[in-house]
């Protein structure tokens, strides 16, 4: 069955980091673009970073600089680094088959979310 479940959230403190884990099951995702999408409390999900099959990658403008996106196709595990870690960073990631602009509304794409919580 394909599955996608992600890990690594917690509580980090403003300035911090974080690398949040995505581990794939029954397809391979180095054959698929791939995407993280966050989702705070009470906001609409958004789309963070996508790495295309071809290996290119893309960021929003709200983490660029401070988050990098990677996969590692040998043990078939999607990557986000994130770092300088702000309060408008709280939220849950998800990770997800699919890249902008619809992977944002196509939850069934979207694996188990994993909480990020950015306070001091």
């Amino acid at each position: 069955e394909v599955q996608l479940q992600a890990s690594g959230g917690g509580l980090v403190q403003p300035g911090g980091s974080l690398r949040l884990s995505c581990v794939a099951s029954g397809f391979t995702i180095g054959s698929w673009d791939m995407s993280w999408v966050r989702q705070a409390p009470g906001k609409e999900p958004e789309w963070i970073s996508s790495i295309k099959s071809d290996g290119s990658t893309h960021y929003s403008v709200s983490v660029k600089g401070r988050f990098t996106i990677s996969r590692d196709n040998v043990k078939n595990i999607l990557y986000l680094q994130m770092n300088n870690l702000e309060p408008e960073d709280t939220a849950v990631y998800y990770c997800a088959t699919g890249d902008r602009p619809i992977v944002v509304i196509n939850t069934d794409h979207w694996g188990r979310g994993t909480l990020v919580t950015v306070s001091s």
